[in-house]
């Protein structure tokens, strides 16, 4: 199942230990919701964005897999049609190919990924700069109405930043 991921910017950090309780207490869990402030800001209790969602490593496992696993189709076909050596390939044996090529690219992505900060998120960074605080929750789709009504409702101080289109439930 995917979710979306919300941004909302807030002013403060009380105001985001507001928002994460009334959140909370809607049903959404803790471990959905997370805040970006500047660094050396006090959030308390409040769940700070870590590395998998400050860096780019979802998408760098995505691009790698993809992209390693064309390489590997390619050579496994040229293997499979050159014969070189003499070596007869079976057509599973593409597969496999393309499958070892695909994990080493998402693999070496990773290592890549986990550097590089997420561009979604460089948006925010003037405002975090001057002090105000993001706030990131991880809903199903079929919620996410309702947490903008709520977030409407309740702390019209949130200013919503978009949404992103999805994003897997394991993350």
């Amino acid at each position: 199942m995917m979710n979306r991921r919300l941004y909302f910017m807030l002013p403060n950090v009380a105001s985001a230990e507001k928002t994460a309780k009334d959140l909370t207490q809607a049903g959404i869990e803790d471990k959905r919701i997370h805040f970006m402030a500047r660094p050396g800001t006090h959030l308390g209790t409040l769940d700070e964005a870590g590395y998998r969602i400050r860096s780019d490593l979802l998408r760098g496992i995505e691009v790698g897999m993809i992209s390693g696993g064309l390489f590997g189709l390619m050579i496994g076909i040229v293997l499979y049609a050159l014969r070189p050596a003499g070596i007869v390939l079976e057509p599973l044996a593409i597969l496999a190919i393309a499958l070892f090529f695909a994990l080493f690219g998402a693999w070496s992505s990773n290592m890549m990924g986990v550097a590089l900060p997420n561009v979604q998120l460089s948006q925010f960074e003037e405002e975090i700069d001057l002090g105000k605080v993001l706030l990131i929750v991880d809903v199903p789709r079929n919620r996410v109405a309702e947490v903008h009504a709520l977030m409407g409702r309740t702390h019209p101080e949130a200013n919503a930043r978009g949404i992103e289109p999805a994003h897997p439930a394991f993350s």
